[in-house]
């Protein structure tokens, strides 16, 4: 799939999960059967063999249904784990760039390159956890479980197919599918500050074929039901070649007045 929900790593709080680790037990065949489905809709070996994603568009922030401020953005990832995510709006510049378990940020404002703290490479991490490029292409396997939760309420009278990623250390992250293998969300439950259960659920919509894949050009988080941001793509690319060096932290910040140029 498309996206890799490329900023979690700033809107997610970094929290403990609420649950056990499970007994080990291979893979649920009908969670398989549904993973190969959806990665049939979304392109098959096209999908399958993306290397790099660069995608161009507008980051909204919502507020009691409506829009508060919104950003543009070019986000561009080498899988399974680069990120470099460029955020502009009202004359100041965020890039906040992420390699595996390490990171840093520039902020454009006080012109400060910072190195990432281990909360926000935890959080990175829960954005990679909860992406379905994770789920469907298999960056999980080694590290959780795959399970068929069963069928779930939709929209319409609809039911969608629900399948479950519960990782070593028990974090668990539920997927959802209609019937016909499109990807409708992910979901997963986390501990607030206030110590109450929070929901969080990230929804795909308008679905556009690209070079023979397909992507979801709108991705919308919702927090216990609410929707607090939205994901608009403009343009998306796959496997254009990527150097290794946007990813490395710069020694000056003036290197990061300029746009980045891919």
């Amino acid at each position: 799939m498309l996206i890799r929900l490329v900023f979690a790593s700033f809107v997610f709080v970094s929290c403990g999960f609420l649950v056990s680790v499970p007994a080990q037990a291979k893979p649920d065949e009908r969670a398989q059967a549904i993973i190969t489905k959806a990665i049939q809709i979304m392109g098959g070996d096209r999908y399958l063999h993306v290397g790099s994603q660069v995608g161009r568009g507008k980051y909204s922030l919502f507020q009691n249904n409506a829009v508060v401020s919104f950003q543009s953005f070019i986000d561009v990832i080498v899988f399974p784990d680069k990120e470099r995510t460029e955020f502009r709006g009202d004359g100041s510049k965020t890039v906040q760039t992420n390699t595996g378990k390490t990171g840093w940020v520039y902020d454009g404002d006080q012109e400060l390159i910072k190195v990432q703290t281990e909360k926000q490479v935890a959080n990175f991490t829960t954005g990679l956890r909860v992406s379905l490029d994770n789920l469907l292409r298999g960056y999980w396997k080694g590290d959780a479980e795959l399970s068929y939760v069963g069928r779930r309420p939709a929209t319409l009278g609809k039911r969608n197919d629900v399948v479950r990623l519960t990782y070593k250390d028990g974090t668990p992250i539920e997927f959802e599918f209609a019937d016909d293998g499109t990807p409708v969300k992910s979901v997963y439950k986390h501990t607030g500050a206030d110590g109450t259960e929070v929901t969080e659920e990230d929804r795909y919509a308008q679905f556009i074929d690209v070079d023979g894949i397909k992507a979801p050009f709108i991705v919308d988080r919702f927090t216990n039901g609410s929707q607090n941001s939205r994901i608009n793509y403009d343009s998306v690319e796959f496997n254009k070649s990527i150097p290794d060096s946007i990813f490395a932290k710069p020694s000056n910040p003036k290197e990061l007045k300029k746009d980045l140029k891919i």
